[in-house]
């Protein structure tokens, strides 16, 4: 049990002693990416190999003679981040004079290259060449970790341990300094110098709205209601977004201490974390996480002897989208039905069970913990003025390297595409970037080079959101993207509000008819000023914001929208209603295939004389491209 603030520091250092003992240190990511790629063969067929060498391959945090200097840890971490190259393995020489955490990192490992990488790596001190990641354009080969540009332009502040700690084992985060910013704040700071220092720091919340994260706290804070409570919104419903999904996977202690913490300045003793059940393995490690703080006395009662208190307690949401709006949440962990709530009251005010009630997301509780600790002005290092610290994107979509990163805000959209994100995948020119989600925007190439933070943004029609970031190149459809986004949208619409529920379907058969090739000019106009009223009337954030994709595309893709309804052409030949397809008879060598695929019996012909497809039956599914050995259909779009 750790009940004195001297314990922590003596359980952190011993666990510092431990780790320092580790000869060798090999972390196999078990990031739900990862896992689904087999890391989990991986890393059993690891220990086992490594374990009949006679090596020690258990280290245990909480005694000190349990390694030593001979001994290889092999552990499972959270996500690396690097989920277009994995399952990734890191082998890390804790007494190296490289920098902490970094290491040889392999690739896209199968357990076919264990024993290569035993006997190569770990016996001989070599590398395995082939595992190493590779540039796509430049072809350059890096051996460690933190050369590698993906992981050397980044700035992780709130992903510090992803990817370097056993997120199941306690002893791991408190080498991390763990636990040590709720235990400053118990033993030197009052629930007011707490405040004022994210007050200094200027930390915004990272779900979405941007919104002071002070000023909400410092809100509940002034309530007198001696019953209070901490929300942690884990409920990520972007298509495309997995931010919060890995801290939870791969740091959850974290989010228990900023939940402390925030818990601690408002004055609440019981805090919520809500996660969708479609994060299995974030609510597993969770439940963990919590089970051993509170085994050690870090959750419960009279922390470190002190008169705060705190329990965590977690809520499975079923998926709704709309729970990710803060008083649908809180509808739903009452049991009632996800559905928004109007404002005010706010939750701050009047929130769970009518009580004062903080929500965050799970990023902006993760970054609580190094504020307190480094301090306001360490964190203000980072960032723009405005919009101080560092931010993580869900890196998807037509680039070369994707995957999990945080990077100080301000930073260009050039820099995240290119220089971390390798550039268009196989090539290609970059055409669009969906960002924030489906209630976000789409930028062009013109907005390269604008700061990626909360106002630069958001002047330009677009908006931060959770953080995803969806690279599309030249032949991707604008107008089918937006069709899609209002798509997800309408189908999450919880119907509470008209104007949500009836503009949002309008807009969806409204750029369905465009795609269809049946729109006009008048299509045009009205989806425009439907936007508008969608944006302007609806109840909550999310339906305000849904109209986003169609107005920003509307905007700055508007010849595609013209070409669509006055050509009746798609110029990125991608909608499927404005191709059509023509034998060549030259080519045609009267197979017959073609005819025997078409599900609408449009083509017709003798074998071994040229086919012809009949225009007005055929459905333009492009099956009989797909059949044709011969090249012999042409697609005209």
């Amino acid at each position: 049990m750790i009940t004195t603030v001297q314990e922590l520091n003596n359980r952190a250092d011993l666990a510092r002693k431990v780790l320092n003992q580790v000869r060798l240190r090999i972390l196999v990511c078990a990031g739900t990416g990862c896992l689904a790629n087999g890391s989990l063969e991986v890393y059993e067929l690891l220990r086992d190999t490594v374990a009949a060498l006679n090596e020690n391959v258990e280290v245990v945090f909480d005694h000190e003679d349990s390694c030593q200097k001979t001994a290889i840890a092999v552990k499972h971490s959270g996500c690396h981040g690097f989920c277009e190259m994995g399952p990734l393995v890191r082998i890390e020489d804790p007494n190296s004079e490289r920098h902490a955490g970094d290491g040889i990192l392999y690739c896209k490992v199968r357990p076919e290259d264990v024993a290569e990488i035993v006997e190569r790596t770990l016996q001989k001190g070599e590398v395995v060449d082939r595992l190493l990641y590779k540039h796509p354009v430049t072809g350059e080969t890096y051996t460690y970790q933190g050369e590698i540009p993906f992981y050397a332009k980044q700035t992780r502040l709130s992903l510090a341990n992803l990817g370097h700690i056993d997120p199941d084992d306690l002893g791991e985060y408190l080498a991390q300094d763990g636990y040590q910013a709720i235990a400053k704040a118990l033993t030197d700071m009052t629930p007011a110098d707490v405040i004022n220092e994210m007050d200094a720091s200027g930390l915004r919340g990272r779900g979405g709205a941007g919104f002071p994260t002070s000023r909400k706290w410092a809100a509940a804070a002034q309530e007198s209601d001696p019953v209070k409570y901490v929300v942690c919104n884990g409920d990520e419903g972007d298509p495309g977004a997995f931010m919060d999904r890995s801290v939870m996977e791969g740091d959850p202690h974290r989010v228990i201490e900023g939940m402390m913490l925030a818990g601690y300045a408002i004055g609440a003793s019981e805090g919520y974390i809500y996660v969708r059940a479609e994060y299995p393995l974030a609510v597993k490690r969770l439940r963990q996480a919590i089970k051993l703080a509170k085994d050690e006395g870090l959750l419960g009662n009279n922390i470190f002897g002190s008169s705060f208190s705190f329990e965590i307690h977690i809520k499975e949401g079923a998926g709704a989208f709309v729970c990710g709006e803060e008083s649908a949440l809180i509808a739903s962990i009452e049991g009632e039905r996800g559905m928004p709530r109007p404002k005010p009251p706010f939750p701050a005010q009047k929130g769970l069970w009518g009580k004062p009630t903080v929500i965050n997301n799970v990023e902006t509780l993760a970054a609580v913990p190094y504020i307190i600790l480094r301090g306001a002005d360490e964190f203000r290092k980072y960032g723009v003025p405005n919009s101080p610290g560092t931010k993580t994107f869900a890196l998807t979509g037509e680039v070369a390297n994707t995957g999990l990163i945080e990077v100080p805000m301000g930073l260009t959209l050039r820099e995240v595409v290119y220089e971390i994100g390798g550039g268009v995948r196989g090539g290609r020119e970059f055409k669009a970037v969906q960002i924030g989600g489906p209630s976000g925007g789409c930028l062009t190439k013109d907005h390269l080079d604008i700061p990626l933070d909360f106002d630069s943004l958001r002047s330009v029609g677009a908006m931060i959101g959770s953080g995803g970031l969806v690279v599309m190149h030249e032949g991707t459809c604008m107008v089918e993207v937006a069709r899609y986004f209002m798509n997800f949208t309408q189908n999450e619409s919880c119907g509470k509000c008209v104007t949500c529920r009836e503009g949002t379907r309008r807009m969806l058969e409204l750029e369905q008819k465009i795609v269809d090739g049946e729109g006009s000019l008048s299509d045009l106009e009205l989806l425009e000023e439907l936007a508008v009223v969608v944006q302007d009337g609806s109840l909550c954030g999310l339906g305000k914001t849904a109209p986003n994709p169609i107005l920003t595309t509307m905007k700055y893709f508007r010849d595609e929208y013209l070409a669509h309804v006055e050509d009746h052409r798609c110029p990125a030949h991608v909608c499927q209603a404005m191709k059509s397809y023509f034998i060549i008879a030259e080519k045609c060598k009267g197979c017959s295939r073609c005819a025997r695929v078409c599900p609408a019996n449009a083509i017709s012909g003798k074998v071994k004389e040229p086919y012809v497809i009949d225009q007005e039956t055929c459905l333009r599914c492009g099956a009989c491209v797909a059949a044709c050995k011969f090249q012999a259909i042409e697609e005209v779009a």
